[in-house]
């Protein structure tokens, strides 16, 4: 485990087109090096923001020669830093897409990837329907990532609402967590900053949330306010609203300092599970 680093996290409004969406990406990403960062991280559904199964499906691609990780891969090489790749499309059987993520290092090269566990299935108030069950197919295994820093668990979006998987990771080892995301304007103006906290505060970890904002293709609605939150829970930065990235120092041992005051990952006990 190396020193401090800066992080950036990268907040864009992706469209259905997917040329437009790595260039704007790309473009953030060179701003936000020259101000330091050192580990780049952008949302869930960076490539695209499509509408509907079959806009999903016409922009996803096979894992090997899919346009925008090879793009992604560049951009890590070309920059020497460390990219996460909040998620893209990805074929995986006819008809059946994963909304996976990627951890790219400083030389290009891919370190590992996760596919979002849980679904977005929900009818909100205002009328808007999620079915990603639909479309995707869940993934089924945790994932912890080694980097210069320390280890990082990988999650998605909807998975934030599932606090076990954080602990488990923590667990396991996880110094750092990250929930790159879309979500919903309703959703996260009551619930986004505080449950990404409180994974924070349960976990004594770093939190790296960077996510979608504005208005996409079909008319879906994001929340915006990328955030990066310290083991104690602090808000180290928000990005507001609007496409661009934010920035902050992390400091690895300080995990280990906020663990050793309150070990509450050690705490768990056995009890009898309630029968209704």
């Amino acid at each position: 485990m190396s020193d401090s680093f800066k992080l950036a996290c990268i907040q864009v409004t992706a469209s259905d087109d997917l040329a437009e969406n790595l260039q704007n990406a790309v473009q953030l990403a060179h701003r936000a090096h020259s101000d330091g960062a050192e580990f780049l991280t952008f949302p869930e559904c960076v490539s695209m923001m499509a509408f509907g199964r079959n806009a999903v499906h016409e922009n996803s691609f096979e894992e090997d020669g899919h346009p925008a990780l090879q793009r992604f891969v560049d951009l890590a090489d070309e920059l020497k830093s460390w990219v996460l790749v909040g998620s893209l499309p990805v074929n995986i059987s006819p008809g059946r897409v994963a909304n996976r993520g990627y951890l790219i290092d400083d030389k290009g090269v891919v370190r590992t990837s996760y596919d979002k566990i849980h679904m977005f299935d929900v009818e909100l108030e205002n009328g808007e329907s999620y079915r990603e069950s639909d479309t995707y197919n869940p993934g089924s295994s945790a994932v912890i990532a080694d980097t210069p820093w320390g280890k990082l668990g990988m999650t998605i979006c909807y998975d934030l609402r599932f606090p076990q998987i954080y602990r488990e990771l923590a667990q396991h080892g996880a110094m750092m967590l990250s929930v790159p995301s879309a979500f919903t304007r309703p959703t996260g103006e009551a619930h986004w900053e505080v449950l990404l906290r409180a994974r924070a505060i349960e976990c004594g970890a770093y939190v790296f949330a960077p996510a979608q904002c504005g208005v996409h293709a079909g008319g879906r609605k994001t929340y915006g306010h990328s955030l990066i939150i310290d083991p104690w829970g602090r808000v180290l930065a928000d990005g507001g609203e609007k496409p661009g990235y934010v920035l902050a120092e992390i400091h690895p041992a300080y995990v280990e300092e906020v663990r050793s005051s309150l070990p509450s990952l050690q705490h768990d006990r056995k009890y009898t599970k309630p029968t209704k």
